[in-house]
C-alpha cells in the first residue's frame, strides 16, 4: 500500500523551490529588521556600558543596591505566586469535584461561578477583587504580608481556580468509565471512588496542563505592576528604571529571569511526567511478574 500523505499532497520541485525562496526572503527581512533595531538602539546609546553596569557589573556603585531591590521584588513575586498556586489548586479541586458530583440543579451555581470568572480577563478580576475588598472594608490585616499581596492572591485564585477545575474535570471525563464502575462494584462509595481512583489518575493525565497553568499564574503576578498596590518584580523594575534611566536594560534582565524561572517549571513538568510514566510502567511490570511467578 502506498504511504503517500492523506491530508496534503507532497510538494513538487517548483513548490519546494518557492518554499526555499520564501524562507530565504523571510530570513533576510528578519535580519534587516534586527539590524535596523540594533542601529537605532546603538545611535541612542543603549549598548553603552554605563547603562548595563548597574545590572551586570559588580564593580558598579549601584550594583548591590539594584540587585537587593530586584531580589525583594522577585521574592514578593514568588510569595504571591506560591500562595495563588496553592489556593488555586485547592479551590480548583473543590469546584471540579462539585461540578462532577452534584446533581443537575445543584451544580448550576458552580457552573455559573466557573463560567463567570473563566470569561473575565485576569486583570479585570484582580482590579475587581482589589476595589471590592477596599470598598466593602474587608480587613485582611490578620493575614501575613501587606494587604496588596492578598488582593493579588485572591484575584489570581478566583481566575485560575476555575481553569484548574475545568482541567481536572476534563481529566476525569477522559478516563475509561470502567475505572469508576470497578470501584463501585467492590463496594466503594462515590467519594472513595473519586479520591482513590479517579482524581489520582486525572492528575497524572492532566499534569502537563496543570504545570502550564502554574506557569501562567507566575507570569500573571506581573499584572499588578499596572495597578501599583503590590511591590513585585516588575513594579520594582519600573521604579529602578526611572532612577537609572535604562528601561530597556532593566526590563530585559527582569524578562530574562522570568524566562529562566518559567523554563525551570516547564522542565519540572517534563521530569514529573517521566517519573510518573516510569512508576506506572514499573507497577505494571511487577503485576505481570506476580501473575507469572506464583508467590509461596
Amino acid at each position: 500500500m502506498s504511504t503517500t500523505a492523506v491530508l496534503y499532497d507532497k510538494p513538487g520541485p517548483k513548490a519546494r523551490r518557492r518554499a526555499r525562496i520564501g524562507t530565504v526572503v523571510a530570513l533576510v527581512a528578519i535580519a534587516a529588521l534586527l539590524y535596523v533595531a540594533y542601529a537605532r538602539l546603538a545611535d541612542r546609546g543603549q549598548f553603552e556600558a554605563e547603562k548595563w553596569a548597574p545590572l551586570v557589573d559588580p564593580g558598579s556603585e549601584e550594583f548591590s543596591q539594584v540587585w537587593e531591590i530586584l531580589g525583594e521584588g522577585f521574592r514578593a513575586t514568588l510569595v504571591a505566586a506560591a500562595l495563588a498556586i496553592a489556593l488555586s489548586l485547592a479551590l480548583g479541586v473543590v469546584l471540579g469535584v462539585a461540578r462532577l458530583r452534584l446533581g443537575r440543579i445543584a451544580r448550576i451555581p458552580v457552573i455559573a461561578f466557573i463560567e463567570l470568572f473563566r470569561g473575565l480577563p485576569v486583570v479585570i478580576t484582580i482590579v475587581f477583587t482589589w476595589r471590592a475588598m477596599v470598598e466593602l472594608g474587608v480587613d485582611v490585616s490578620f493575614l501575613p504580608g501587606e494587604p496588596g499581596l492578598w488582593y493579588l492572591v485572591i484575584g489570581l485564585t478566583l481566575y485560575n481556580s476555575v481553569i484548574i477545575a475545568e482541567i481536572l474535570r476534563a481529566g476525569v471525563l477522559s478516563l475509561p468509565s470502567g475505572q469508576g464502575e470497578a470501584g463501585r462494584a467492590i463496594g466503594m462509595t462515590e467519594g472513595q471512588v473519586m479520591r482513590s481512583i479517579l482524581l489520582p489518575q486525572a492528575f497524572r493525565v492532566m499534569l502537563p496542563a496543570l504545570i502550564s497553568q502554574l506557569v501562567v499564574i507566575l507570569k500573571d503576578t506581573s499584572l499588578v505592576a499596572l495597578l501599583g498596590f503590590y511591590s513585585e518584580a516588575l513594579f520594582e523594575g519600573r521604579r529602578l528604571q526611572r532612577v537609572l534611566d535604562n528601561p530597556i536594560q532593566t526590563f530585559f534582565v527582569i524578562g530574562l529571569i522570568f524566562i529562566v524561572v518559567n523554563y525551570a517549571l516547564s522542565r519540572l513538568a517534563t521530569y514529573a511526567e517521566r517519573r510518573l510514566s516510569r512508576s506506572r510502567n514499573g507497577s505494571g511490570d511487577a503485576a505481570k511478574v506476580d501473575e507469572v511467578v506464583p508467590v509461596t
